[in-house]
């Protein structure tokens, strides 16, 4: 359910900004600036009883940014490619990021991160939960649509690799998967720039 609710929500986020992002007859694009200070969310962790709150710095096409995340009630376990398991769930708990990108042409953003997690695994047939901590490293690429000078949507594509993991529940062994593959969208304002 929350898979496709956050495709629905991608969807329409590239249809709303395909009508309002036209490029304005002015000589400065959203893309040509010199510096700029932004702060963004990945919007369904609210959705899912979670949050999410990213601060980031432009410096041409460089940009850094700083995030914390907290899932909720988002099942991690289904981004999952291999020993993802029906028999548990995943949660993000409250975790800090680090994500270093390049603008390779216009608003279009290659990135690396670095991501400190600690998932609460909860197995489904006793409700028995455990804190698993997992330092999570990948690449993403996505694109900043703005609509105006200042508010953006930022639909984007992750993949997570980490090394195995596992925890013991009453015999039963949880395995981490070691790839986590996930569509994400971001909504964010530019509060500074200069040219």
């Amino acid at each position: 359910m929350n898979k496709i609710l956050i495709y629905c929500i991608l969807t329409l986020s590239l249809s709303v900004s395909n009508l309002y992002s036209q490029e304005t007859t002015q000589k400065e694009h959203s893309y040509d600036v010199k510096q700029a200070l932004e702060v963004e969310s990945l919007f369904p962790m609210f959705i899912t009883g979670g949050f999410h709150a990213a601060l980031g710095y432009r410096y041409d096409k460089f940009r850094v940014r700083v995030s914390v995340i907290n899932g909720g009630k988002y099942n991690a376990e289904e981004a999952g490619i291999n020993n993802s398991s029906s028999d548990f769930k995943r949660y993000y708990k409250t975790s800090p990021g680090i994500f270093l990108g390049y603008n390779v042409w216009k608003n279009l953003e290659v990135y690396a991160y670095t991501e400190f997690h600690t998932f609460e695994i909860e197995q489904k047939a006793t409700g028995l939960k455990k804190d698993l901590h997992s330092t999570d490293v990948g690449g993403g690429i996505g694109y900043q649509f703005f609509i105006g000078q200042s508010f953006y949507i930022q639909p984007a594509f992750h993949v997570y690799y980490r090394k195995s993991k596992s925890l013991d529940f009453n015999g039963e062994r949880y395995n981490i998967p070691n790839i986590d593959l996930s569509p994400v969208i971001r909504i964010g304002y530019r509060f500074w720039k200069k040219s």
